[in-house]
């Protein structure tokens, strides 16, 4: 079947965490202004693949929720659409993760391969974890731990940002199951990490060429199945504000959650459409966990945790626990139409949230037939042109602090939606309630 290019890859940030926050959120302006291959790249999709189990439960489908579960349909890349398509890997119980470390005869791995590995692990583990409610339980492995030794050099296989997988990445894939075949089954595993030596092309301040291959099953095949979900690290995101050993890892959650379906959230503009409230729209900087809506489309929350407000002329109240902690009420959706809607959900300094600086109410639109990388959710900024609350470095701050607090009201006009913030209650729970006109 045939493949469909989608967009993929994050930017840095700016090359200095010592910006202030404007300087900060100019740079990012000018570095996308200079083109599309500067601030995407290329996840190739086949979504169709009719042997393949998708990630999303049939229980989600349960009475009630139908109308909120929005589709772009077939034609939208990685759409955020309900259900995810077949073919990604699954999000929920055992998945089991091959990590090979390669090099390049004119680019050698320095140091020891498990160093790379442990730049990555068991960080990664512990944030889908933490993310999850422990619903995945995500198994790295690394069967060899040596450099893997390609057989051309680096440059031979036209790497580049936006490379397609062919024939770029089908080149290189194909060696590299050459070299590892003889000490690694691939069949045992559900998706493939290359982290690649960090001297192997241009530093992530210049270029970030990290890409995801997801649900490709013209992929080479090794032990009997397509290497279908692949996801290539390369140099180390590390933008020199000191927090490499604590958030340089985040680029692998970022790459493998494309596996399980989610599309960027950043644009040609940066992350000004969602901010830092989802690791899909920002993953460098200050630790930040993944919007409610991507946790119902995983499969990490319940039916029973999710309310539709879909009702034209209803008025509900709903309450809201933190996202961060498990069970209880989490999100309340408000469907505009078949592929675009509301979702609200309450986000605390907490669980990956660690740099929330304004707790409350989140309200932000999702639009299931806008593709990966063209702004498919966008936060509603309560407090706009604030300049925000955060000062960590390399993040967007204008959107830190749109939440609503108590006695705060978010309105739809238009399409006669009102979302009025009633009060907060014990473990910042929140009540709210829901007009529809």
């Amino acid at each position: 079947m045939p493949h469909r290019d989608a967009y993929r890859r994050s930017i840095p940030g700016d090359r200095a965490g010592r910006l202030s926050r404007s300087r900060r959120i100019a740079s990012l302006a000018a570095l996308c202004a200079l083109g599309l291959a500067v601030c995407t790249s290329a996840v190739n999709e086949q979504a169709e693949d009719p042997t393949a189990a998708g990630p999303v439960p049939p229980a989600r489908t349960a009475v009630g929720l139908a109308p909120c579960m929005i589709n772009g349909g077939l034609g939208s890349q990685m759409s955020e659409g309900l259900p995810t398509p077949s073919g990604y890997s699954a999000a929920t119980g055992t998945v089991r993760a091959l990590n090979l470390m390669i090099d390049f005869p004119d680019a050698r791995g320095e140091g020891d391969p498990m160093d790379r590995y442990g730049e990555f692990f068991p960080q990664t583990q512990d944030w889908f974890r933490t993310s999850s409610y422990g619903r995945l339980d995500y198994r790295p492995d690394a069967p060899v731990r040596r450099w893997l030794r390609m057989p051309k050099e680096f440059e031979e296989y036209g790497i580049e940002r936006g490379a397609p997988f062919d024939p770029a990445y089908r080149g290189l894939v194909e060696d590299i199951v050459e070299e590892a075949d003889p000490e690694v089954d691939f069949s045992r595993y559900d998706l493939l990490n290359v982290l690649v030596t960090p001297n192997a092309g241009p530093s992530a301040l210049d270029t970030v060429l990290s890409v995801t291959f997801a649900a490709n099953s013209d992929a080479p095949v090794a032990d009997g199945v397509p290497v279908s979900h692949a996801s290539f690290v390369y140099s180390r995101q590390d933008d020199g504000s000191g927090t490499y050993d604590r958030t340089g890892y985040r680029v692998l959650p970022h790459e493998n959650a494309h596996v399980f379906g989610l599309p960027d959230l950043y644009t040609q503009d940066g992350g000004g459409a969602a901010g830092h409230w989802d690791i899909m729209s920002e993953d460098w900087g200050a630790n930040n966990d993944l919007l409610g809506w991507h946790k119902w489309k995983l499969g990490w929350l319940d039916s029973g945790q999710v309310s539709c407000a879909a009702r034209a002329g209803s008025v509900s109240d709903h309450v809201l626990t933190p996202l961060a902690r498990a069970g209880g009420p989490k999100l309340v959706v408000v469907p505009l139409d078949a592929d675009t809607s509301y979702a609200v959900e309450v986000r605390t300094q907490e669980g990956n949230d660690e740099l929330v600086c304004r707790p409350g109410v989140l309200v932000y639109r999702v639009e299931a037939g806008v593709e990966t990388g063209r702004g498919p959710v966008t936060v509603h900024d309560h407090r706009r042109d604030s300049g925000g609350c955060t000062h960590s470095p390399n993040v967007h701050a204008e959107l830190s602090d749109a939440t609503l607090t108590t006695g705060d009201t978010f309105a739809d006009r238009e399409h006669g939606v009102r979302v009025h913030v009633l009060g907060k209650g014990p473990g910042e729970t929140y009540r709210l309630r829901v007009t529809r006109k």
